[in-house]
C-alpha cells in the first residue's frame, strides 16, 4: 500500500511538472529537473518547476550531506581574498599604478590588490551544474570536480594546472553530439578554456592543445602581455560555439580588450570576435574621443551572458572602461561599455544595443545575466529582456528589437568638478519600476540604529565635510562625496531570477554607500586618483552602514505591470538586540525560483540560506551556515526521486574577511 501512495505522489508532481512546462516562456530549453546551465535555461530565468518542496514542507529542510571542497595538501593565504591567479605581479605602467589599486581595493573592504600573487585562493562563488545525474563544480583549490548528487561522493577530479585557478563561479556544460561525448567547459583567471570529458573528467584532446586554448592571443592583448586577462565566470554554450567574456584590469587605463568570443566547442578554434569598444568605421566609434578607444580595457563581460535558443542571439552585458573612476582621458558615451548588447549568437554581428549608464566614472558595470522573459501586455505576448545592475534601475527591453517596454527618460544629472573631466549631462531612468536600492542621501538618513553608531557617521560626515546627494553625484575633487548606490551595486553579478506563472522577477540588492574623491597625482598613468578618506560608508568595527536600514533588500517586480509588488529586508545584523536585527545585510550573489512558489537566496553576509514565499516576500525557512554563501544556489531532483537545494558558502568576497569556510551543502526534506 505504501508503495502504491508513493507511486501515486510520483505522478501527481509528474503531472503538475508537465502543467508548468505549458508556461515555460519560448527561450527555456526544457522543463529540466537537472540544472544544465548556470540560468538553469539559456535565458538565466533560473526557474525549476520542481514541486516537491513546498511553502507548507519548507521549514522541514535539513543538511542532507557536506562537501569539502579544501584539499588535505591546500594552503590558504591569511592576507585575504583579493589574489587573483593571475600571472605577473605587476599591471602595465609599473608598481606605482599597483599600489593605487591596492589603496582602492582596500578602500573598497576587498583586501589585496586584484593584481596579488599567484598562491592565494579566491573564495567561491560557484553555482554547480546537474546533469544527467552527475554534478559538476569549481572549487577554489585549483580543481574541478565531479559528485553524486544523493550523496556529494566525488567521482572524478580535475587538477588545474599552473597559477590560473579555475573561474569562481562555475562551469557551462555542451551536451555532445553523436561524433563527441558532453564536455565541461571552463575558464582560468590566467587566461585559458578548457573543455573536459563530463564522464571522466580527462581532457578533450580534439579542442585546442589537447584540451585547452590559450585565450591571451596578440589582438587581445594588444602590446601588454602581462596584462590582466582570465575568465571568472562560466562561458556559455550556443549549439557547437562557446562563448567567452573576460575579466580583465580595472586599473590602468590601457591593457587587454574585452572582447568577446565564440569558439568551435570540439575544436576551439575562432569563430567570431564582437569589439567591445567600437574601432574605427564600427558603429558606436564616435563615442570615444580621438584616440581613447585603442588599448582601454574594462569594457567586458565579467559576469554572465544568456542565449535566446530560439532566435539565435546572444545577450552580452559589458561593464564600465577603465579606469571607472575618471573619464578625463575617454571623453563621450564610450560604446559598448555598461550596455546591453544583442548580437547574432552565429556570427557575432550585433543587433541591436542598450546602453545602462554614459560615460561611466561610478564603476557601475552592467555584468547581471540579461533574463530572457515573456511580458503579458493585455493579449499580446512580448518576448523581452530584464537588465538590472549596479544603478540598481531595472530596465525591461524587448529582446528583439531592444527598445523599451516600459517608458525610460533622460534626466539631467550633476556635471563634475573634476578638472578635464566631463559627466554626460543626462542618464536613462525607467519611469514605472522604482529604484531597488537606494539612491540618494541626507543628513536626515544618517543612522539611528543604535546611538554609537549616529555618532560615529555623524562625525565621518562632519569632520571630513562629505558631500551627500543624488543619483549619479559625480565624485568630487579635493572633497569625497558619498554614493549610492556605492561601486558593489545595487544588484551585482548575482542579478535576477524570474517565475514566469507570477510574472514576477526576484533581485537582490545593497545599500551600502561609497566614500570617494579624486585628488591630483602627478607622474602617475592618470592625472587624478583617490583622495582620502575613501572606503564603504560604514563603521567598519560594527560593520553597519551610515544610513537607515535596509542595508540589503529582496524585491519582486510585476514585469507585465513595471510595478514593485513587495520588497523586503534581506539578512539580519546578529550583533543587535533581537528586535532591531531585521535590518538587511549587503549581499553578493543570487537567487533562484521554483514552481511550488519559493524563492531561495544565500548571498548576505550573515552567513544563512533562506527560503522566501514568491507571492508575498515572507520569509519561510532559515538555515545557518558555517560560512556567508555568496553564490547562487541551484535545486534539481536527485537519482532517488528527492528534490534537493544546494549552495556553495566560503565566506571571503568583496564583502568580508578571507575564506573561512569550503563547504558546498545539499538540503532536502527527511
Amino acid at each position: 500500500m505504501a508503495a502504491r501512495e508513493a507511486e501515486l505522489k510520483r505522478i501527481v508532481v509528474f503531472c503538475a511538472g508537465l502543467a508548468a512546462v505549458s508556461l515555460l516562456p519560448a527561450n527555456a530549453a526544457s522543463a529540466s529537473t537537472d540544472w544544465p546551465t548556470y540560468g538553469h535555461d539559456p535565458g538565466g530565468m533560473r526557474y525549476s518547476p520542481l514541486r516537491q518542496i513546498t511553502r507548507d514542507n519548507v521549514s522541514s529542510l535539513k543538511p542532507a550531506w557536506v562537501y569539502h571542497m579544501k584539499p588535505a595538501d591546500a594552503v590558504v593565504d591569511a592576507n585575504g581574498p583579493g589574489g587573483l591567479s593571475f600571472p605577473g605581479a605587476t599591471p602595465p605602467g609599473g608598481a606605482n599604478n599597483e599600489s593605487a589599486d591596492a589603496a582602492q581595493r582596500r578602500a573598497e573592504g576587498v583586501g589585496p590588490s586584484r593584481w596579488g600573487g599567484n598562491n592565494r585562493f579566491a573564495p567561491s562563488e560557484a553555482t554547480p551544474l546537474v546533469v544527467g545525474g552527475t554534478m559538476y563544480l569549481t572549487t577554489p583549490y585549483h580543481r574541478v570536480v565531479a559528485l553524486s548528487p544523493q550523496t556529494g561522493a566525488q567521482i572524478w577530479s580535475y587538477e588545474v594546472a599552473g597559477p590560473g585557478q579555475p573561474s569562481i563561479r562555475g562551469v557551462e556544460y555542451w551536451p555532445g553530439d553523436k561524433q563527441s561525448p558532453p564536455e565541461i567547459l571552463f575558464g582560468t583567471r590566467d587566461g585559458r578554456l578548457i573543455a573536459l570529458d563530463a564522464k571522466t573528467g580527462a581532457p578533450i584532446a580534439s579542442f585546442g592543445d589537447k584540451g585547452v586554448v590559450n585565450l591571451r592571443t596578440p589582438e587581445i592583448m594588444n602590446d601588454y602581455p602581462k596584462a590582466i586577462y582570465g575568465l571568472t565566470s562560466p562561458p556559455i554554450v550556443y549549439r557547437d560555439l562557446v562563448i567567452t567574456g573576460v575579466a580583465n584590469q580595472e586599473f590602468p587605463a590601457l591593457g587587454s580588450y574585452g572582447d568577446v568570443r565564440a569558439w568551435n566547442v570540439k575544436t576551439g578554434k575562432l569563430v567570431w570576435t564582437f569589439h567591445s569598444v567600437a574601432r574605427p568605421g564600427e558603429y558606436g566609434h564616435d563615442t570615444w574621443a580621438g584616440d581613447s578607444w585603442k588599448n582601454r580595457s574594462g569594457v567586458n563581460v565579467w559576469g554572465f551572458m544568456t542565449v535566446d535558443a530560439k532566435r539565435g542571439i546572444v545577450y552580452m552585458p559589458f561593464g564600465a572602461p577603465s579606469w571607472d573612476r575618471y573619464g578625463g582621458d575617454r571623453l563621450g558615451k564610450n560604446l559598448f561599455s555598461d550596455s546591453i548588447v544583442a548580437a547574432d549568437a552565429n556570427t557575432g554581428k550585433m543587433l541591436w544595443h542598450f546602453q545602462v549608464v554614459r560615460h561611466d566614472i561610478w564603476d557601475f558595470d552592467t555584468e547581471a545575466p540579461p533574463v530572457l522573459i515573456d511580458v503579458q501586455r493585455g493579449k499580446k505576448t512580448i518576448p523581452a529582456v530584464a537588465v538590472v545592475s549596479k544603478s540598481a534601475l531595472l530596465f525591461i527591453l524587448n529582446r528583439v528589437t531592444g527598445k523599451p517596454i516600459y517608458p525610460v527618460v533622460e534626466r539631467p544629472v550633476p556635471p563634475s568638478d573634476v578638472p578635464g573631466e566631463q559627466a554626460w549631462p543626462t542618464q536613462p531612468f525607467p519611469v514605472v519600476t522604482p529604484p531597488l536600492a537606494r539612491q540618494t542621501m541626507t543628513v536626515a538618513d544618517i543612522a539611528t540604529v543604535t546611538p554609537e553608531l549616529e555618532t560615529y557617521c555623524r562625525k565621518l560626515i562632519e569632520d571630513n565635510q562629505l558631500l551627500l546627494g543624488g543619483p549619479y553625484l559625480p565624485t568630487g575633487f579635493n572633497r569625497s562625496t558619498v554614493n549610492f548606490p556605492g561601486t558593489q551595486g545595487g544588484a551585482n553579478w548575482g542579478g535576477g531570477s524570474f517565475d514566469p506563472k507570477l510574472g514576477y522577477l526576484f533581485v537582490n540588492s545593497n545599500d551600502m554607500g561609497q566614500i570617494q574623491s579624486r585628488v591630483s597625482t602627478p607622474g602617475q598613468a592618470l592625472p587624478f586618483g583617490q583622495g582620502r578618506p575613501f572606503g564603504r560608508f560604514m563603521d567598519p568595527t560594527s560593520r553597519m552602514m551610515c544610513q537607515q536600514p535596509p542595508w540589503g533588500r529582496l524585491s519582486a517586480v510585476d514585469v507585465n505591470t513595471g510595478k514593485l509588488v513587495w520588497q523586503v529586508p534581506l539578512g539580519v545584523t546578529d550583533s543587535l538586540p533581537a528586535e532591531k536585527q531585521a535590518t538587511g545585510r549587503p549581499n553578493l550573489g543570487g537567487s533562484i525560483v521554483t514552481a511550488s512558489g519559493l524563492v531561495f537566496i544565500g548571498a548576505t553576509d550573515d552567513s544563512r540560506f533562506r527560503a522566501f514565499d514568491a507571492d508575498t516576500g515572507k520569509e519561510l525557512w532559515t538555515a545557518k551556515l558555517e560560512a556567508s554563501a555568496h553564490a547562487t544556489p541551484i535545486t534539481y531532483e536527485g537519482p532517488d526521486g528527492k528534490q534537493y537545494v544546494v549552495i556553495t558558502s566560503t565566506g571571503g568576497g568583496f564583502l568580508e574577511s578571507p575564506l573561512t569556510s569550503d563547504t558546498v551543502t545539499a538540503f532536502t526534506l527527511p
